[in-house]
């Protein structure tokens, strides 16, 4: 790269991440504990998602689906009624059958324990196909299928499919694997790649994101978030960091889209606007973005 002439400054390092974020803007253009936290009186919009000034604060993930589970099955239980003749064996029968419906039609949906124990062997099975192929860069074309149909079987049992009212989706995300071979450098020669963590700071009260390369480039974006759905974002970067020393303001065709299609405490799945996906484990679930200019900057 710095062999390459140029006659801008940042060079072919902005040059190429400008190109990266902006051929796959949805991860650059985008283990948890888990946690319940009370609703917050934020507002929303009419669809469920977070206005510019909500702050969420709703629980979810793992155990929140746990606890849903629960509750389905004690109102399946409630709902049973025994005529007063009926014998104490009957109701005991009667409660285990109504306990069964509960736990069937919760893991089903991704609840209760038989969810929890599919998840996590769905993880598991991701997890063991993206070892070895860093993060994306030496995946064959049978390795990304693999994959892909792995990412498929977690998202079905997906148990925050409004993934903006959960307070999971904030904070710092590792990239574990992705199709953009932009985002990993999967084109370029291994002197141009980024070799070290690849991370992803989410911040959904201030609907805002940042990307950032660790070594050698240490390159990094800032984006703003509007939320299209109950798990969708639209992406607009608005400033480069070439790097990490030189600021350079992000044109206004540097944007893109992305889908939060799984997400629990420590796991994430993502999918952007131009087909490419991203797995993205948990690393700082406490990490914001706050900016200067902001009333509560630190």
């Amino acid at each position: 790269r710095r062999q390459t002439p140029t006659n801008t400054r940042g060079g072919m390092a902005h040059h190429a991440l400008a190109s990266s974020l902006t051929a796959a803007p949805t991860f650059t253009s985008l283990s948890r504990r888990a946690r319940s936290v009370a609703p917050s009186s934020s507002s929303t919009s009419t669809t469920g998602v977070p206005t510019a000034s909500a702050h969420i604060h709703l629980g979810g993930g793992g155990g929140g689906y746990r606890g849903r589970g629960s509750a389905q099955q004690a109102a399946t239980t409630s709902a049973v009624t025994l005529p007063p003749h009926a014998s104490s064996k009957s109701r005991r029968r009667s409660v285990a059958a109504a306990a069964g419906v509960g736990d069937f039609f919760g893991s089903l949906f991704g609840g209760g324990a038989k969810g929890v124990a599919r998840r996590e062997e769905a993880k598991d099975a991701l997890l063991g196909l993206i070892e070895g192929v860093e993060r994306g860069v030496t995946a064959t074309e049978e390795d990304a299928e693999a994959i892909d149909a792995a990412a498929r079987d977690l998202e079905r049992l997906n148990p925050n499919k409004k993934a903006l009212a959960s307070d999971l989706l904030n904070g710092e995300w590792e990239l574990l694997y992705t199709t953009s071979k932009s985002i990993i450098g999967a084109n370029k020669p291994w002197p141009f790649r980024p070799r070290g963590p690849i991370y992803q700071t989410i911040d959904v009260g201030r609907l805002r994101a940042n990307n950032s390369e660790t070594f050698p480039f240490f390159n990094a974006v800032d984006a703003d978030l509007t939320p299209t759905s109950a798990s969708n974002v639209n992406v607009q970067f608005v400033k480069f960091k070439i790097f990490g020393l030189i600021p350079v303001t992000a044109p206004e065709s540097a944007k893109g889209a992305l889908d939060t299609t799984y997400l629990d405490e420590d796991f994430r799945v993502s999918r952007g606007d131009r087909g490419n996906l991203f797995v993205l484990r948990m690393t700082d679930p406490e990490k914001r973005l706050i900016r200067k200019g902001d009333e509560d900057e630190e």
